[in-house]
């Protein structure tokens, strides 16, 4: 199995950045003994609880991409401290990213303060995804109400089934047509795979009711 080994000290004094080489060193010996391959080493000198480090934004990203299974460090402190620790935990959770540590000489156990806390997180993203769904099967619905025919509209594709564009601002002046606020419409094309915010259909729609507003000046003018 693939393995990031990460090390991680608070300061730059002469003490710490010994860790820093010990930490190195004892890590790549447990991704020995358990038989991993080091695909990434990452060494950091940064506070636990600033979640904003280089290194462990690096790790995320890989981590969000499958790029490895494992990630080794000294101990859970390693990885953050107090709410940052927590978040990582989550999200290395998410991944399916196994935490190896020295301490345990093996994968991670979290402590059952922090299990919960987990737990509760995940219930609540999961509750955020059940009110996402029903906004845009609502929009949805309010949009067919009114005589919206996404089947007529929306051109077919033979991989995805749905030919999908950045903004539709077709399908945005079409459902505004039908008094359709701005928030559903955006429900509304989320539902059709277009991923898209109120802020943007609004925006949207303004430039161009804006260039058509000036296109039509200038066909005046011409007269």
């Amino acid at each position: 199995m693939r393995a990031v080994v990460y090390c991680r000290v608070s300061t730059e004094k002469e003490a710490q950045v010994s860790s820093l080489k010990r930490q190195r060193e004892e890590l790549i010996q447990l991704a020995e003994k358990e038989n991993l391959e080091i695909v990434k080493i990452i060494e950091e000198q940064v506070s636990g609880y600033d979640i904003e480090r280089d290194g462990m934004i690096e790790i995320l990203d890989d981590a969000k991409h499958q790029l490895f299974d494992i990630l080794l460090i000294q101990d859970e402190t390693r990885l953050g401290r107090g709410n940052a620790k927590l978040a990582l935990l989550h999200y290395f959770a998410k991944c399916s990213i196994k935490i190896y540590t020295i301490s345990h000489q093996g994968e991670l156990q979290i402590s059952e303060a922090d299990s919960m806390v987990m737990e509760i997180v995940s219930l609540v993203e999961e509750f955020q995804r059940k009110i996402h769904n029903m906004k845009i099967q609502r929009g949805m619905k309010k949009a067919v109400e009114n005589g919206y025919k996404p089947h007529r509209h929306l051109k077919r594709s033979e991989n995805s089934g749905r030919e999908r564009k950045e903004v539709p601002i077709e399908e945005i002046i079409r459902l505004r047509k039908l008094n359709l606020t701005f928030k559903e419409i955006a429900a509304t094309l989320k539902g059709f795979g277009y991923n898209v915010s109120k802020a943007t259909v609004h925006r949207r729609y303004l430039e161009h009711m804006e260039n058509q507003s000036e296109h039509e000046a200038c066909s005046n003018d011409e007269f």
